[in-house]
């Protein structure tokens, strides 16, 4: 695998610590995210989307280049996480608070794979490393608007 799609694959790295590297890569996801939570007010549909294809499609592509290298769905490959992540706090307000959350409740559902989420996993090469994780991303959007909306309520 070549250096660049290693650094992708793993998350610029952080999928290679001994233990727990999902949770790893997620944080690793949430930093930049908290940080340009702190420097906009947020980002309209089309740069999310736009953001999230692009995300996805990097993913898939080093994905199925890290299951080449070193297998089925293996530990260093993280990048699915950073689009879980992504797509768990996608449209909603950009703050502090829905980051940690999104990071917890992401966390979670990835853990926990309620269905379809575990059965995603058996598509092929990086699309199932990667879908697992973009439906439980929808899941963890949903729970996050659904809080929001509870408490604004």
């Amino acid at each position: 695998m070549n250096p660049w799609t290693r650094l992708l694959a793993t998350g610029f790295f952080s999928g290679n610590v001994p233990v727990a590297p999902g949770t790893a890569g997620t944080a690793a996801a949430a930093v930049p995210y908290l940080a340009v939570s702190y420097l906009t007010p947020g980002f309209g549909t089309l740069p999310w989307v736009l953001f999230l294809v692009l995300v996805s499609g990097v993913a898939v592509y080093t994905a199925s280049a890290g299951e080449d290298a070193w297998g089925p769905d293996p530990g260093p490959v993280v990048i699915d996480e950073f689009v879980g992540f992504y797509v768990t706090v996608a449209f909603l307000p950009l703050s502090p608070a829905v980051g940690v959350a999104g990071f917890f409740i992401f966390r979670a559902l990835d853990i926990l794979k309620p269905p379809p989420v575990r059965a995603s996993e058996k598509l092929p090469r990086g699309w199932g490393v990667v879908m697992d994780d973009v439906i439980a991303g929808i899941y963890g959007n949903l729970l996050i608007r659904a809080g929001l909306s509870l408490w604004s309520g």
